[in-house]
């Protein structure tokens, strides 16, 4: 009997712990407000080729969903809010909808999730009353062909659902709109369907930039944290106080069991005189680090190491949307589907996937140490790139490639060039408190070869972060505890 429970507990160890060696989903948003957009052909073809595995659209347009047919991609696709009244009063509506649009087209599309609804409190016509109703018969209609258990139904909110947000453990939602979201939240458990949510660190930068810093919106280890007097918590980005706030909010109404899943986030690459953050390099970063964490499950404070898919908005800037100049510039890619930016999906740095090719920002830049920093800033730039910053120091350990000469203005610059290539190479990336410089000379010599965008270093094989988002190395993470568990329990048993 123990033999047999020996061999079983390990088995047993590995599917508990498989279980949670996946990291979080990293989709995009294809929004179609626009008049020079490329035919959604030629917008599938761009995203396998960017090796997207998700994507979002705002309705169910027929020639998008067969556009993605046999691709591999997951599509969530949207009952939009001028129907969500003919939804939610006649299931018929709903069953002609379901027939016409989903089913002729599944499950060569891999259809996942619908949203029923959009930020409906942010509707100028209040519907939010038809939500409920309209995701019930969505469910219905799913249900009487047996989809229901395949086609995940929720809705999307913007973060103006909460009537307070800051400190993030003070997170509230809007009494005002409890009639419709209470049996929302329950229809979301009773299903097992995520809270979605909309979240923009570029508006709360920009509505308040006295009160959030750039730094802290674009997750910059220069970032001042900012601690939760409630909790002791400490953040040192607005994304995860932003979506704690929101986990906060359902805990207050005992609903801390909901998933939540970010159905937009990004930051705009041009806009108005007034709005200095809206830039090309702001957005490369932000979604650069947005991504990382994702693919890390880096988690947030409240919840560390929670896996958190989030969509990225938006694939293209879209030339029709009302509003100032950086509502139109969200985009990625340019009709003609070039880069805007170039941004690594797979969360390892900043070297373009599909091409390997350099990144427009770094222009074939490096990061040194500046010859007016002192040593103690120097000192505390390395030790922070060599540890939060996840860079690979070991070839600036003895014996090593860049371990001579054996200054701490050497060994920094390399590790302070380590991390700028691997996040953006902007000047973000490479501010060090005032300590780093960018510098248009390749610093590499002898043997040490210092990174640069396109290339990474072949004599320092480990030159990526320890988290690096690949496809192996999590795996590895996941299984490095795994060991440890099995031979504490294989001696428990056998003692």
């Amino acid at each position: 009997m123990a033999r047999r429970l020996v061999l079983a507990l390990p088995v047993l160890l590995l599917l508990l712990l498989v279980g949670h060696c996946h990291g979080g989903k990293i989709g995009v948003c294809y929004g179609r407000n626009a008049d020079d957009l490329p035919a959604p052909d030629k917008v599938a073809q761009l995203i396998q080729q960017q090796s997207i595995k998700y994507v979002r659209i705002y309705d169910t347009n027929i020639d998008v969903i067969k556009a993605f047919a046999n691709t591999g991609v997951e599509l969530m696709v949207a009952v939009p809010n001028s129907d969500l009244l003919a939804f939610a009063q006649y299931q018929s509506n709903v069953d002609t909808w379901l027939k016409n649009s989903i089913l002729p087209y599944y499950p060569a599309t891999m259809i996942t999730y619908i949203t029923v609804g959009a930020e409906v409190t942010e509707s100028p016509t209040n519907v939010s009353a038809l939500v409920v109703p309209a995701m019930r018969n969505v469910h219905t209609a799913l249900k009487k062909v047996g989809l229901h258990k395949k086609v995940t139904i929720s809705s999307t909110h913007s973060l103006g659902i909460l009537s307070r947000s800051f400190p993030p453990s003070a997170g509230a939602f809007n009494s005002s709109y409890a009639y419709f979201l209470k049996p929302m939240l329950e229809f979301l458990v009773e299903n097992q369907a995520p809270f979605m949510v909309d979240l923009y660190p570029y508006y709360a930068y920009q509505n308040s930039p006295s009160n959030v810093s750039l730094n802290y919106a674009l997750f910059s280890p220069q970032a001042q944290d900012v601690i939760d007097p409630n909790t002791g918590l400490v953040y040192t980005n607005m994304f995860d106080a932003q979506v704690d706030s929101i986990f906060f909010a359902l805990m207050a109404l005992n609903f801390k069991t909901l998933k939540i899943m970010v159905t937009e986030s990004g930051w705009p690459n041009k806009g108005v005189a007034k709005e200095t953050g809206a830039t090309p390099d702001n957005a490369q970063t932000y979604n650069t680090n947005l991504i990382r964490h994702v693919v890390n499950d880096s988690g947030t404070p409240a919840k560390p190491g929670e896996e958190i898919d989030v969509y990225i908005f938006s694939l293209f800037n879209e030339n029709r949307k009302p509003g100032i100049e950086s509502e139109r510039n969200w985009g990625l890619f340019f009709p003609d589907q070039s880069s805007i930016y170039s941004l690594d999906w797979t969360g390892r740095g900043n070297v373009d996937v599909m091409t390997g090719a350099n990144i427009t920002s770094s222009n074939g830049t490096w990061c040194i140490a500046s010859a007016n920093a002192s040593e103690t800033d120097l000192q505390n730039g390395l030790n922070w790139a060599c540890g939060p910053g996840n860079v690979d120091c070991s070839a600036i350990q003895p014996s090593q490639p860049c371990y001579q000469p054996d200054t701490l203005a050497s060994h920094a610059s390399y590790a302070f060039n380590s991390y700028y290539q691997q996040n953006g190479a902007n000047d973000v990336a490479c501010d060090f408190g005032g300590a780093g410089v960018r510098s248009m000379k390749d610093p590499s010599y002898d043997t040490c070869v210092y990174l640069a965008a396109g290339k990474m270093s072949t004599t320092n094989s480990t030159s990526l972060p320890a988290r690096s988002g690949s496809s192996q190395e999590p795996l590895a993470e996941c299984f490095t505890p795994l060991l440890s568990m099995l031979a504490v329990a294989i001696a428990a048993v056998i003692l």
